[in-house]
């Protein structure tokens, strides 16, 4: 997001927009959000498929193909903010809907898992272009009266963009083939690009440089943590390529943090992390998403690898988890005005983890329903949080800093994101391999259910499904585990802060 998007002086020099129909120009910055962020959550949902495609993809390409979207909306979206002010925010927005139409026709028509990622990278730089300059451009739009609900309905988007990534991703694949999520992805953009060129009002460009080193070097330092947490299965804890890729984000995140501090204009100052109330905040909201989205990945292949749903069900069966977001939200606020911020928080992270606990407990014989029950306790831990880390990294950062805030906000679930389905799938590889009979895997060594499944007799499928069963649960179990450490991380934090403070 970009970093003074939100600062009225930032905007004093800005031409006064031209007439638009306000609520049309809502509602078309909304369906980008709802575009951008739906892809996040509808590629889950072909995972299966795209195991048992003819690209053969490894079970960390896999990762890779889920990932390698989320890490470059994670990364770029406050450069991609930044480059509104700079370059024009219609025209950035506009651009970034191009770039995401075409990585989604390179993706829909490649020939191996290679263009594949080539063109999620380019969707990825796309949504970060998008992202930003939806909120930018309806800023500069409505007027100071319409500010606060207009941000509320815009930030609401998110979440209603995970629902329909799964019901409308589940919808376009019942058409039999991965592919057809990207085709879809093409003619929605451009149709959106269109309208935006004919609704979206022009803003003042300032002059404010990009930071382009420290861009790179957060890029190339997220991308070098996956790759050793992704391969290490595949390759071996010990490989070169898995220490090399630590050492290499450890090199590469100390440089960013030494650019970071000498630059005028830092994509994001490390400084604002001495704030103990922000550093907190953020630390929970990537937690939050790293559960939330290890979810969304196993969630995908356990409903049609153990419970037999259609892929269309599968998108339907994660509803659950969406219900109290949906029912829920409003009342947050007054919850947390009763009880306080820490223990809303403490809850909300009791529930999150609480429910992949939970959720390891489901067998192949259990019944949808109990599954259903804790994706629901799941959904309001995730309720309870996501207003309340927002409102306290808003309110740990003053008032000409709220852009900084909507970026951080953006990055940390996206980065939380990309972690969680890098860590879970990690696990579940590790854990399938070694529940797989010792047959087959000393046949054969499938790394995914699709592998496996095609290796063998139609009475040993049970077989496979066991050991993912077995995988599912000790990834759940792991990622819950993780959530409850990390939620007790942010309210120890949160309360000596306080403490300390009140001295």
């Amino acid at each position: 997001m970009s970093l003074n998007m939100l600062d009225p002086a930032s905007r004093a020099d800005d031409l006064p927009p031209r007439p638009v129909a306000r609520r049309g120009l809502l509602a078309v910055m909304c369906a980008c959000v709802v575009l951008v962020v739906g892809m996040v959550a509808a590629i889950n949902l072909a995972v299966p498929m795209l195991a048992a495609s003819t690209l053969h993809p490894s079970a960390s390409a896999l990762i890779w193909i889920v990932d390698t979207y989320v890490i470059f909306f994670a990364c770029l979206v406050i450069p991609g903010g930044a480059a509104g002010d700079r370059f024009g925010r219609k025209g950035v927005l506009l651009t970034g809907l191009l770039l995401f139409a075409v990585g989604a026709l390179i993706s829909a028509v490649a020939p191996n898992v290679a263009v594949l990622l080539i063109g999620r990278a380019i969707t990825g730089v796309g949504a970060a272009a998008v992202l930003p300059n939806t909120l930018a451009i309806l800023m500069h739009a409505v007027p100071a009266a319409r500010k606060a609900p207009t941000i509320a309905v815009w930030a609401s988007m998110s979440g209603i963009g995970g629902i329909l990534g799964n019901v409308g991703g589940g919808a376009v694949l019942s058409g039999g083939s991965w592919r057809w999520l990207f085709v879809a992805a093409v003619p929605i953009s451009l149709v959106l690009a269109a309208v935006v060129g004919r609704v979206a009002p022009v803003s003042a460009r300032h002059d404010r440089r990009l930071d382009l080193p420290g861009t790179l070097l957060l890029v190339g330092a997220s991308v070098a943590l996956l790759l050793g947490i992704v391969q290490g299965p595949e390759a071996g804890w010990g490989s070169a390529v898995v220490i090399g890729g630590f050492v290499c984000a450890a090199v590469l995140f100390v440089g960013w943090t030494i650019v970071e501090l000498k630059v005028e204009h830092p994509l994001l100052d490390p400084r604002l992390f001495r704030l103990p109330g922000l550093r907190s905040a953020c630390l929970g909201m990537t937690a939050i998403f790293f559960g939330m989205f290890a979810l969304f990945y196993v969630n995908a292949s356990y409903l049609q690898y153990v419970k037999g749903f259609s892929v269309l069900q599968t998108g339907l069966g994660v509803i659950p988890l969406t219900v109290p977001i949906i029912l829920g939200t409003r009342h947050v606020g007054r919850l947390a005005h009763r009880i306080g911020l820490d223990a809303t928080v403490a809850l909300a992270f009791a529930c999150v983890g609480g429910g992949l606990l939970g959720l390891s407990t489901s067998t192949a014989q259990s019944p949808y329903l109990a599954y259903a029950a804790w994706l629901v306790v799941t959904g309001i831990g995730v309720t309870l949080a996501l207003p309340t880390l927002s409102a306290a990294i808003a309110g740990s950062l003053p008032h000409a800093q709220a852009g900084v805030g909507a970026g951080l906000q953006a990055t940390t679930r996206e980065f939380g994101s990309a972690l969680g389905v890098a860590v879970i799938g990690t696990v579940l590889t590790a854990r399938f391999v070694d529940a797989m009979p010792s047959d087959i895997r000393a046949g054969h060594d499938p790394h995914t259910v699709a592998q496996a499944l095609a290796v063998t007799t139609a009475d040993r499928a049970n077989d496979v499904v066991a050991a993912f069963v077995s995988a599912a649960d000790l990834g759940f179990r792991v990622m819950g585990v993780i959530v409850l450490v990390l939620g007790a991380l942010v309210v120890g934090e949160s309360l000596l802060a306080r403490r300390r403070a009140g001295k």
